[in-house]
């Protein structure tokens, strides 16, 4: 039941991170200029981090 339960809070985050990585893609379509852009790639850098992490702890649970 714990596993189940770990394993539901895993995947509801995992769905906010890509929500996350999803606005930031369209938040920098939309921005130019040189600061936004490195500004929207640390930020997006930092979301699929987070990604891969929940991804990876969702495989162990999985295992």
């Amino acid at each position: 039941m714990a596993d189940q339960v770990a394993l539901a809070e895993i995947e509801k985050r995992i769905q906010v991170v890509e929500d996350n990585l999803r606005q930031l893609m369209e938040q920098a379509a939309a921005y130019s200029g040189a600061a936004d852009e490195e500004r929207n790639a640390d930020r997006i850098a930092d979301q699929q981090a987070k990604l891969d992490a929940l991804l990876k702890e969702r495989e162990a649970q999985l295992k």
